[in-house]
């Protein structure tokens, strides 16, 4: 994504709160600190043998819960040549620069850290939801209420699964797919998502896309 002219990587607040800090000393992101790739919950929250490839520029601020915004939601300034810069994700492609407002029944897919690309459609819109959030590498145990949310199908194959979180949901179409969501949390039977409007104006960027 961008703003003022300078390219970002999107995530959740809590993926990049307590995710980028070493050493499990319990404190969490602040902004300047590094991103690595693969992430730190991935690496025994060490830093050890990774690519830093951006920095934390904004949080939502989910530490402590009740200062929280309805987003959970997160950008990074990205460094020279470490990302892609044309908008695509992998498995899903190039998406569109513009966004699209959810629907009931919509087709929605998702490219994610743990279960790749999955295929959905929302159930609910203006859902109210309890999010558990649980200690990794940084940050403490707490639950957050949100609202407004979008509630996507996750049985059988898992639209989304542990360590998904940040992923960006989009249309299940072929080309350019527009942006639906930000996924951060979820259930046997629910995913749960920002949507995309909600979290564009919290943070005042835009897509980066055709």
């Amino acid at each position: 994504m961008a703003k003022g002219g300078t390219q970002y990587i999107l995530s959740n607040s809590h993926v990049f709160a307590g995710d980028v800090v070493s050493g499990g000393n319990g404190r969490v992101a602040q902004i300047g600190d590094d991103v690595n790739q693969p992430g730190l919950v991935d690496n025994n929250c060490s830093s050890a043998n990774t690519n830093i490839v951006a920095d934390v520029s904004s949080l939502s601020t989910l530490y402590p819960p009740g200062s929280t915004p309805n987003v959970d939601c997160a950008i990074a300034q990205v460094r020279a040549g470490m990302v892609r810069t044309d908008g695509a994700i992998l498995e899903v492609g190039t998406i569109s620069a513009s966004t699209v407002a959810a629907f009931v029944g919509q087709a929605v897919k998702k490219s994610g850290r743990t279960t790749g690309l999955t295929r959905s459609s929302i159930s609910a819109l203006n859902a109210t939801v309890s999010v558990g959030y649980e200690t990794e590498c940084a940050g403490s145990s707490f639950t957050k209420t949100f609202t407004g949310q979008i509630l996507v199908t996750n049985t059988a194959s898992r639209f989304l699964n542990s360590g998904d979180s940040g992923s960006l949901m989009v249309q299940d179409v072929t080309t350019n797919p527009h942006a639906v969501g930000l996924l951060y949390a979820g259930s046997s039977s629910i995913a749960v998502a920002n949507p995309i409007g909600d979290v564009l104006s919290h943070l005042g960027a835009s897509m980066v896309g055709q």
